[in-house]
């Protein structure tokens, strides 16, 4: 017993201070719920979040969302090199490549770190990228091409770690997760998803799939017409609440998340300065 306390003492000091930092997520657990909880909706994108409990997000453009924390880090998902006309420098972009509006060749030279969804030089994507307050990792789909030919994981559905959230973005998806990248996804309190109605997956299979992660908010993205995502709300809305606060950010955190899981459609708008 004394040794086993020992190492488990010496395996905390030997942890870099940042990942210490950061409020543990319960990705691979069942989230409990808070009954009669509600998210908080409020909050230019240029101000601190609430607290060290909560998370901002905002929704950009078509699948680029932008996760804020307290501290200041700053994640944009699917990023195709334009968010809008401000100085704001992500610290960190994910990217996919199955269309060129989920990722650019030429990320600004400043971003520390770019993270690459795609398969290279034959070697799936493995990211676990630890900021401290956040961590990044990903699961790999495959992708396929306009006459059906598939390619093995050429995608990457990105997980967002912080203030104690799971956050999932599923990225250029297209096919359902397999049960292996369902246990590699984990337990996602929030998810983006396409629900573009064939783009990626047809409305049926995406309305099975965030039934099957049962995340407490879901964020419809990828949609570019009224008719595929109102079909992917009629067709949830026997176990999600669906909730059009006509806002393109909000904040939350673990204490405030919804009792029922419930679809949150933010309107997309590029980041301005005078937010």
């Amino acid at each position: 017993m004394f040794r086993t306390i020992l190492l488990a003492f010496t395996l905390a000091l030997a942890l870099p201070a940042a990942a210490q930092d950061r409020r543990p997520s319960h990705c691979f657990a069942i989230a409990q719920n808070i009954p009669g909880a509600a998210y908080i909706q409020k909050a230019s994108w240029q101000t601190p979040t609430a607290d060290e409990f909560t998370v901002r997000i905002s929704y950009i453009d078509h699948s680029m969302y932008l996760i804020q924390t307290h501290g200041g880090i700053d994640a944009v998902t699917d990023y195709n090199g334009f968010i809008g006309a401000v100085g704001l420098v992500p610290d960190v972009v994910t990217m996919n490549n199955a269309h060129g509006t989920h990722w650019t060749v030429a990320p600004h030279p400043d971003i520390p770190h770019v993270l690459e969804g795609w398969k290279q030089q034959g070697v799936p994507a493995d990211h676990y990228l630890d900021l401290g307050e956040m961590l990044i990792r990903n699961a790999t789909t495959d992708v396929r091409n306009g006459f059906g030919d598939r390619y093995e994981d050429n995608n990457s559905i990105f997980i967002f770690e912080a203030a104690g959230l799971c956050i999932g973005h599923l990225g250029h998806l297209h096919h359902e997760p397999s049960e292996e990248t369902y246990a590699a996804i984990g337990r996602l309190d929030v998810v983006m998803a396409a629900v573009d109605g064939g783009t990626t997956v047809d409305t049926p299979t995406m309305i099975r799939i965030v039934k099957r992660l049962r995340s407490s908010i879901v964020l419809p993205m990828h949609w570019w017409s009224g008719g595929s995502l109102n079909a992917f709300l009629a067709g949830v809305s026997d176990e999600f609440l669906v909730e059009q606060p006509g806002t393109s950010s909000m904040e939350l955190s673990l204490r405030d998340l919804p009792s029922r899981p419930t679809v949150v459609v933010l309107q997309p708008k590029f980041l301005t300065e005078d937010e």
